[in-house]
């Protein structure tokens, strides 16, 4: 959904926390796998495309301080271009936006 927006030209900010910060650290292995074959195979974008395409769209990306603490991931090198931040930096960035959460 949120390279969805980006490329429909809407600013989007991603907010990751707990499990979800898997996908924002640096040398992440949700892009490896094994369902991203499968998805490939069926023509349908995989986690690391869609990865690629959120960072040439420029996609905000922010790792929740709090939800790398409850991973136990607080010194976790994050991919470049990533934010540690909390809740309020992200109702900031969005301001009076929309939110969709998953």
């Amino acid at each position: 959904m949120a390279t969805g927006a980006a490329a429909l030209g809407r600013e989007v900010t991603l907010f990751a926390t707990n499990a979800g910060i898997g996908l924002l650290l640096e040398g992440q292995a949700l892009a490896e796998d094994p369902r991203e074959a499968l998805l490939t195979a069926r023509g349908v974008a995989g986690i690391g495309v869609l990865w690629a395409a959120a960072r040439e769209l420029g996609i905000r990306c922010i790792a929740c301080e709090a939800g790398l603490a409850a991973e136990g991931l607080r010194d976790a090198a994050l991919s470049p271009g990533v934010e540690r931040a909390g809740v309020a930096t992200f109702f900031e960035a969005v301001s009076n936006g929309q939110i969709v959460t998953l």
